[in-house]
C-alpha cells in the first residue's frame, strides 16, 4: 500500500464546458536535457513540475537516456539534480538486452504530463509521468507485444546518483535516499516489490524482475511512485494505493480545466497565441511550490531554473496572482496569503520569504500592488470570504507606506529601506539599478525606516491605484463610508501626482528630488505607469503616448525598454533595468495605452513583441527580459512574472 499525501488542488474545473484538449499543446516548451556528473547544481534548464511538488523532471535529449526521464531535480533553498536518470528501464529477452537507444522514439511534454513512446523489435513501450500530489510523482510503464509470437521478457531498472552525499537504502518496497547535512528524504517505491531483487552499490542501484510472459497483443503495466519531502517529518501516515488510470483522468480534467478557464474568456487568439498562453500557464504551474517548513501557504517561485529564485517575492506574487486568477484562483489566493503570513506588526510585508524564515529579506519591501492582485482575484473567484480575510492586512500595508516612507509628510512617498542602505532602497523600487536612482541618497525617517531623497512617480501611482482598489473592495464588503474615504483620498492624490510629476517640457512623468522643483529626466517605465492607473489627464496621456511611440526612445525592435534608447547609460545586454524589456513594465505600458483608447499603437507594439522577442512564440523558455534592439532573451529562463503578464497581454 502506498503512502499518499492529502493535497490542496483548488482548481475550478467547469464540467459543463467543452474542455480545451491538452493533447493539442504538446511540446509548447522544449524540456529535453541531459545532466552530466559535474552539473548537479546547474538548474538553468527547463523542466516539469506540478501540484506544488518540490521536485521536477525533464525529457531526455540523448538516445542513451531513452527509457527514462531526466532527474529528478530536488528543490528547497536551492536546487540540485539528484540524478541524470534515476529510473532507467532495461528490457532483456533471451538474456540479451534490447537497446532502447535504437528504438523509434517520440517524446512529448503535454500540459501536466510527460510521455515517452518507444518501438523496437515488435515491442511498444509507453512511459507516462505525472504528479499525483504535492510530494509524489508517478511513472506508469506499459509494454505491448506487437508480434504474433509469445514473448518472455525480463525488466530491470537502474539509477545513478550525482551527489556523493546522498545515501541509498532499500526500504522493502524500493529504496530511500537520504542526504548528509539535511533532513530531506527521497523515496522510490515499486509495485510487486517481492518480484524484484534490488541491489544497492554506493550511489547506484540495479533491480531485476522475474520474467513476464506476453501473449501476442498482450500488455504489461506497472506503476512506480517517487516521493520527495524537503523535511522528512512531512511524510504522511495514511496509506492509499495510487491508481494510475484514475490519476491520469483526474490530471487531464484538471489541466483541461485550466486551459478552458483561460480560453473561455480569450476566444479570439491565434494558434500561436494559444500555444504561448499554454506555455505561460505551464511555466507558472511548474514554478508553484506547496507549503513546506516555514512557507505556510503555497507560493510561486520567480523561476525553477535559477538558483537565486528559490523563494517567494512580494512584487512577483501580486503580479502572478492576477494571472493565476484567470485559470486557478485558489492558487492565486494562496500566493497572496503566503506573503501576508509574514506581515509584521507595523504592516510591512517582507521583500521575499523562504522555507527557512531566518533567510527572509526584511531590509525592504516591494512596490504596493497587493490590492490590485486581490481585486483581480476577487473579480474572477467572487470569493468574498477571501476579501474579508485579507482586507484588514491590505489596509495595514497601505497605511505603513505613509508612516514609514513619506519623509516630509507631504502626501508623496519615497522608496526606502529598513537598514538605511541605498541598495535595499533600490531593491524596494523593484528596478534595482535604474538610472533614475543614481544620484539619490538616504534620509532617516524613524528607527526602522529610511527613504531615498527622491519622490517616485510610479510608487505614488501604485498607491493611488491601491486606494481605488481598496475602495472597490470596501464596497464589496458593504462598507460604503470606507469606500468613500478611499475614493476621496485617491482623488486628492491624483491631483497631487499630476501637479508634481508631470514634466510639461518633456511631455512625460518623471521623479523628483524631495523638496526640489527639478525633474529627474532619465525616462523609463515609471513615466507610463500613470496611464495604467488611469490618472493622467487627456493631454498628459497624449504627450506620454507621443514619447512611447518614438523609435529613438521606446518604439524599439522589441518595444518599451526600461530606459529610453537615446539615454547615454542605455545598456540592455548588461544593464538589467538600464534598457532590457521587462514584460511587466511592457504590460503596464500597453494597458495604459488601451485605457486611453490608443488601441492601434497598443496592438502594433504587442505584435512587435510577439514577433521579435526570440523564442517567445516558439518552444523556447519565457525569459526574464528581452534585448530591445536584437530580441535576444536575457537573464533567467522560465520566469513567472513574464508568463503572468503574457496572459494579461493576450486577454487585452
Amino acid at each position: 500500500m502506498r503512502k499518499k499525501l492529502c493535497l490542496f488542488i483548488g482548481v475550478t474545473c467547469l464540467s459543463t464546458l467543452s474542455f480545451a484538449q491538452r493533447s493539442e499543446y504538446g511540446n509548447v516548451l522544449n524540456i529535453q536535457t541531459q545532466v552530466n556528473s559535474t552539473a548537479a547544481a546547474d538548474v538553468e534548464r527547463s523542466c516539469f513540475s506540478d501540484l506544488g511538488a518540490w521536485h521536477a523532471y525533464a525529457l531526455p535529449s540523448g538516445k542513451e537516456d531513452y527509457g527514462s526521464f531526466i532527474g529528478p531535480l530536488l528543490m528547497d533553498m536551492q536546487g540540485e539534480w539528484l540524478a541524470n536518470t534515476l529510473f532507467k528501464l532495461h528490457v532483456f529477452e533471451n538474456d540479451q538486452e534490447i537497446s532502447l537507444a535504437n528504438a523509434e522514439t517520440v517524446l512529448n511534454y503535454y500540459p501536466g504530463m510527460l510521455r515517452q513512446e518507444l518501438e523496437i523489435r515488435d515491442l511498444k513501450i509507453e512511459m507516462t509521468l505525472l504528479f499525483v500530489s504535492n510530494r509524489e510523482s508517478a511513472i506508469q510503464t506499459t509494454i505491448t507485444n506487437t508480434s504474433d509470437q509469445k514473448r518472455s521478457l525480463e525488466l530491470s531498472w537502474s539509477g545513478q546518483m550525482l551527489s556523493t552525499t546522498s545515501h541509498l537504502k532499500p526500504n522493502g518496497t524500493g529504496f530511500n535516499v537520504s542526504f548528509a547535512g539535511n533532513d530531506h528524504l527521497f523515496s522510490l517505491s515499486m509495485p510487486y516489490a517481492w518480484q524484484y531483487e534490488v541491489t544497492v552499490s554506493g550511489t547506484s542501484y540495479q533491480t531485476r524482475k522475474n520474467p513476464i510472459s506476453l501473449e501476442p497483443g498482450g500488455k504489461y503495466k506497472e506503476t512506480h511512485i517517487h516521493d520527495y519531502y524537503p523535511r522528512a517529518s512531512e511524510q504522511p501516515e495514511m496509506n492509499e494505493t495510487v491508481k494510475f488510470d484514475e490519476q491520469i483522468e483526474k490530471n487531464e480534467k484538471r489541466w483541461n480545466g485550466y486551459l478552458e478557464n483561460y480560453f473561455s474568456s480569450s476566444p479570439a487568439l491565434s494558434m500561436d497565441e494559444k500555444r504561448l498562453a499554454v506555455k505561460s500557464i505551464m511555466t507558472l504551474v511548474s514554478n508553484w511550490r506547496s507549503k513546506s517548513k516555514d512557507l505556510l501557504h503555497d507560493g510561486v517561485f520567480p523561476s525553477i531554473s535559477y538558483q537565486g529564485f528559490y523563494g517567494v517575492w512580494s512584487w512577483d506574487s501580486w503580479k502572478q496572482a492576477v494571472a493565476l486568477g484567470y485559470f486557478f484562483p485558489e492558487l492565486a489566493k494562496e500566493n497572496i496569503l503566503c506573503m501576508f503570513d509574514y506581515q509584521d506588526a507595523q504592516g510591512m510585508v517582507a521583500d521575499c520569504i523562504y522555507t527557512e524564515r531566518k533567510d527572509n529579506n526584511w531590509r525592504n519591501t516591494k512596490p504596493p500592488l497587493a490590492a490590485w492582485a486581490v481585486q483581480a482575484v476577487y473579480a474572477q473567484s467572487k470569493d468574498l470570504g477571501f476579501v474579508k480575510k485579507i482586507y484588514p492586512a491590505l489596509v495595514k500595508y497601505h497605511t505603513w507606506w505613509y508612516k514609514n516612507r513619506d519623509h516630509d509628510k507631504n502626501g508623496l512617498c519615497e522608496y526606502g529601506s529598513v537598514d538605511g542602505t541605498r541598495i535595499a532602497a533600490a531593491w524596494e523600487s523593484g528596478m534595482d539599478n535604474a538610472v533614475r536612482f543614481d544620484s539619490a541618497v538616504m534620509v532617516r525617517n524613524n528607527d526602522r525606516a529610511w527613504s531615498l531623497n527622491q519622490e517616485s512617480v510610479d510608487l505614488n501611482t501604485y498607491l493611488y491605484a491601491e486606494k481605488i482598489f481598496l475602495a472597490q473592495l470596501a464596497a464589496a464588503l458593504n462598507q460604503p463610508e470606507e469606500a468613500k474615504r478611499w475614493s476621496k483620498e485617491a482623488a486628492s492624490l491624483r491631483a497631487l501626482i499630476n501637479k508634481q510629476f508631470f514634466n510639461s517640457k518633456k511631455g512625460y512623468y518623471c521623479d523628483k528630488l524631495s523638496g526640489k522643483t527639478e525633474f529627474i529626466e532619465a525616462a523609463g517605465p515609471e513615466g507610463w505607469i500613470p496611464l495604467w492607473a488611469g490618472l493622467a489627464e487627456t493631454k498628459q496621456a497624449e504627450a506620454v503616448r507621443s514619447v512611447m511611440e518614438k523609435p529613438a526612445k521606446f518604439s524599439t525592435f522589441v518595444p518599451l525598454p526600461t530606459l529610453a534608447a537615446d539615454h547615454p547609460d542605455f545598456n540592455p545586454a548588461k544593464g538589467y533595468w538600464r534598457g532590457p524589456v521587462w514584460l511587466d513594465q511592457f504590460y503596464f505600458g500597453i494597458a495604459g495605452l488601451r485605457k486611453y483608447k490608443y488601441t492601434a499603437l497598443a496592438d502594433e507594439l504587442t505584435a512587435r513583441l510577439l514577433q521579435n522577442a526570440k523564442g517567445l512564440t516558439g518552444n523556447q523558455p519565457i525569459r526574464e527580459t528581452y534585448h530591445p534592439l536584437t530580441g535576444e532573451g536575457l537573464n533567467a529562463i522560465n520566469f513567472s512574472w513574464s508568463a503572468a503578464h503574457i496572459l494579461m497581454l493576450l486577454k487585452k
